[in-house]
């Protein structure tokens, strides 16, 4: 049985409506673990009690099963990333309950329905697996199903009034967050692929990597023509034997600008295999991170300003880059300033802490049965000295993978928070490619910090609000209201409550 994809794309959309880092392993946890590692048996979607195992295993080892054809992200306020729900059944269901279909194979399956009916069913099949609200918005979600199957008989095969007809089967879930993109705002989301050909990776049941989703529509991976079963032998020269996605992730980030990738890939159905040139497409992307030395104090203090505007595809990179520099240039104090920024991938976010803090759960992310799965930092990703002390901004439109990075570094002594209450998003989407080229973004999870605060709905308050009327968002970098004597009192262990790591 294959494991859904792990193109790790998930979406964490914060305002609008519309790796290393996880190599430590988790706790112990139930092997059905709903949005992120799903349970599926039946219209329901959920296993008994007593069917379910308890084992350990790794995040990285969860996230290669979670989303579906995801493209690379998590995103936020414009778009935020997450782990969604997913079928992980091949590594935490009984072999007795290994015939069950993933969701990857259900949105493959053979059908003999209209392309429209295929779709709603596509559609309605996802809800029910990964939705967080199993009262699907108080309604009788079966019912929904016959009654959309049967509106859209009428329809037919007119793709604009498919995409109406699912929508509308989404929006009576009375969930904000979630919606349907049509193909168009799907391809949008490319400027979170972190690999940068709009390819979706997954390991499948032999643990080969394979194409799991059809490509990003446009994208070089599309142009090149890979499909659904392909097997990526080879990344720039590099066996792909024994590795999984965030392997590959990994080997790509260490040389982030490279204009193209070469995939050596086996046809499905061929025994030859091929290289492929792949050019990286991140021409709309841009930098997020700017930064400088905006003070050099008389007490040898060297405050250095950073700005992230939102977590995308190159947020970790140019963000470690920048850290390197400063460190350089004598910088021994840091303001973060995640102020007006609204989100974006949420393994970027993971990421960046790990280059301020050395092993610690940088969050935990919940599914709707109350499960916790923590995300630890990387043992070895320091960019600066951790006893530095570090600063973070933050306002009303500090959201999502923002609120994660800013909740994490806090909860774990490593930083203090400076401004005004946060937005307060801490529900999870993922970003499910359907056959139609549309896509979907589904609620599937929830996160909370590491000292298990949920923010959803309140946010994170910060420690010191005096001088909040100076940081305003128009102001680059005034760090001059900032007393770094008193932050490193805030960030001693005695003085804070540091999690349990």
């Amino acid at each position: 049985m294959k494991s859904p994809i792990l193109s790790i794309v998930i979406l964490h959309l914060a305002l609008q409506s519309g790796s290393s880092w996880v190599t430590q392993h988790s706790e112990e946890w139930p092997a059905i673990f709903a949005p992120l590692t799903l349970r599926r048996l039946g219209r329901n979607g959920y296993l008994p009690d007593a069917e379910r195992r308890v084992r350990k295993q790794s995040s990285n080892e969860l996230l290669q099963c979670i989303g579906k054809q995801l493209t690379v992200a998590l995103l936020s306020g414009s778009l935020v990333l997450f782990p969604p729900n997913v079928d992980c059944s091949e590594r935490i269901i009984r072999p007795a309950f290994a015939d069950e279909f993933s969701i990857l194979q259900s949105s493959r399956k053979e059908s003999t329905q209209v392309p429209g009916a295929a779709t709603v069913e596509e559609t309605w099949d996802l809800v029910n697996k990964y939705y967080i609200d199993r009262t699907f918005g108080g309604q009788d979600w079966d019912q929904v199903r016959k009654k959309y199957l049967k509106s859209v008989s009428k329809a037919g095969n007119d793709e604009t009034q498919v995409i109406k007809l699912i929508s509308s089967m989404v929006d009576s879930l009375k969930d904000k967050y979630s919606r349907v993109l049509d193909p168009a705002a799907y391809s949008a989301i490319q400027k979170y692929d972190l690999i940068g050909v709009g390819a979706t990776l997954m390991p499948d049941e032999n643990k080969d990597i394979v194409v799991g989703a059809p490509p990003i529509p446009g994208s070089a991976a599309a142009r090149a023509g890979l499909q659904v079963g392909d097997t990526v032998l080879a990344i720039n020269g590099v066996s792909n034997k024994g590795r999984n996605a965030f392997d590959i992730i990994d080997q790509i980030s260490e040389n982030p600008d490279a204009p193209t990738i070469t995939m050596t890939v086996q046809r499905k159905g061929n025994k030859l295999s091929e290289d492929l040139i792949l050019p990286r497409q991140f021409a709309e992307v841009k930098n997020p991170v700017r930064y400088k030395i905006s003070e050099r104090r008389q007490d040898g203090t060297v405050v250095a300003y950073i700005k992230i505007t939102e977590f995308n595809g190159l947020v970790k990179a140019k963000l470690e880059e920048a850290l390197r520099e400063l460190e350089l240039a004598g910088a021994n104090a840091y303001v973060l300033d995640l102020r007006q920024n609204t989100g974006g991938a949420f393994q970027s976010a993971v990421e960046i802490s790990s280059l301020f803090m050395s092993d610690r759960v940088a969050t935990y992310v919940v599914d709707n049965a109350d499960v916790k799965l923590p995300f630890r930092t990387a043992a070895d990703k320091l960019a600066i000295d951790k006893t530095d002390p570090l600063v973070v901004w933050i306002d009303g439109r500090t959201a999502s993978a923002s609120e994660v990075l800013a909740g994490s570094l806090h909860d774990n002594c490593r930083a203090v928070l400076m401004g005004s209450t946060s937005f307060g998003k801490g529900l999870i989407q993922a970003v499910y490619g359907l056959k139609n080229g549309a896509g979907l973004v589904l609620t599937v999870a929830r996160y909370v910090t590491p000292n298990g605060t949920d923010i959803q709905g309140t946010g994170i308050k910060p420690d010191l609000t005096d001088g909040v009327s100076l940081l305003l968002p128009g102001v680059f970098s005034d760090t001059s209201k900032v007393d770094f004597k008193e932050i490193k009192s805030r960030l001693d262990p005695s003085f804070c409550s540091v999690p349990n790591r």
